[in-house]
Order: C-alpha cells, then sequence, then structure tokens
C-alpha cells in the first residue's frame, strides 16, 4: 500500500510557505535583514529563488517579481475544473501536492482584491464557486474511494496530501462502522 505522509491543511500551508520559489528582481537592492535571515544584495533583472514567505513580502515590497508558474490564477483554475468534471466518478485527476495552499492563497487575494475593487466582485464569486465544485467533486470522490475495497497506488497518488489523510481516516472510520455492523457487535 502508498504510504504518504500524513497532511494536516496547517502542515501543508507551513510546508508551502517554505517552498523555495522562482522570482526575479525588480530592482537593485541591498542586503536586507528578514527575521534573522539575510537576503541580497539583488541585482535588477537577475533569477533568485526565496522561500515563498519571503518571496511575498519581497513581492509586497515592489523588489521581486514572482514567477507565472508558481501562481494559481482563473485560467488554471477552469482547467482543473474541466478535467476533475470530465473524469468518471471513480477517477481522480492528479494535482500538484501544493494545490489547496495555492488555492487559498488566490481566493484570500482575490477577496481582497474585490473589497478594493467592487467591480472584482463577480470575479471572486466565479472562483469560489469553481473552487466549491472542484472540492465538491473530488470529496464525493475520495468518499467513495475510502468505503471502496483498498485501491490501486495509481489511484491514491492522484490525491494531495491532505486528501491522503482524509481518505485513510475515512477508511478507517467506515472500516470500523462496517465492522461493528457485520460482526454484531454490542450485542449480547
Amino acid at each position: 500500500m502508498l504510504s504518504k505522509p500524513s497532511a494536516s491543511i496547517g502542515d501543508a500551508d507551513f510546508e508551502f510557505e517554505n517552498t523555495p520559489v522562482k522570482t526575479t528582481a525588480r530592482r537593485d537592492c541591498p542586503e536586507i535583514k528578514l527575521a534573522g535571515l539575510e537576503v541580497g544584495p539583488l541585482e535588477e533583472g537577475k533569477e533568485y529563488e526565496f522561500m515563498y514567505w519571503i518571496a511575498r513580502e519581497l513581492g509586497k515590497a515592489g523588489i521581486v517579481h514572482l514567477h507565472d508558474e508558481e501562481t494559481l490564477d482563473a485560467v488554471k483554475l477552469h482547467k482543473i475544473h474541466w478535467k476533475e468534471r470530465v473524469q468518471s466518478a471513480k477517477q481522480i485527476i492528479s494535482l500538484s501536492e501544493d494545490f489547496y495552499p495555492r488555492l487559498r492563497r488566490y481566493l484570500a487575494s482575490q477577496r481582497k482584491e474585490a473589497i478594493k475593487k467592487p467591480e472584482k466582485m463577480k470575479e471572486y464569486n466565479k472562483a469560489k464557486r469553481l473552487s466549491r465544485d472542484i472540492i465538491n467533486c473530488r470529496l464525493k470522490k475520495i468518499i467513495s474511494l475510502a468505503s471502496a475495497p483498498k485501491q490501486t497506488n495509481q489511484t491514491l497518488n492522484n490525491l494531495t496530501r491532505e486528501e491522503y489523510t482524509l481518505h485513510e481516516q475515512l477508511n478507517t472510520t467506515i472500516s470500523s462502522w462496517r465492522g461493528k455492523i457485520l460482526e454484531g457487535e454490542g450485542i449480547s
């Protein structure tokens, strides 16, 4: 059986925040000290790799630009939604291990933008609806997988770590419940 490490949503977020991401310096910048870390000096136009949380802060300050492949956007979300919907009820598409941390950050960013610019509210609501649909579709499949006989590694490999943890928890609960019913546990 596949052995993916257990991951709560908090664990996945912590790991994501500390994942290296590629950036490009928007301008020259002298050395900066951040939380005991030294960053820089940076040269405009050069590529650098930082932990996500550092890159995000440098990006907010206008010092670096995070590369596009590092972000989730409406087009990528639509593509995932379409792929997930066209799969059969027993098939689940493979997502990147950091899909959910990226999704949470994408939705938070869309929400902030919609608050600043009310004309963006429609885009935010659409992204939220697509996200909810993806999650609900995957949840149904995970519940079905967890209640079925043992799955192949191929099927379970398509789950993110958070989904795999949920699958294992559901499988344990369902198996226990099924055993109690079938074994007549608790009957004198």
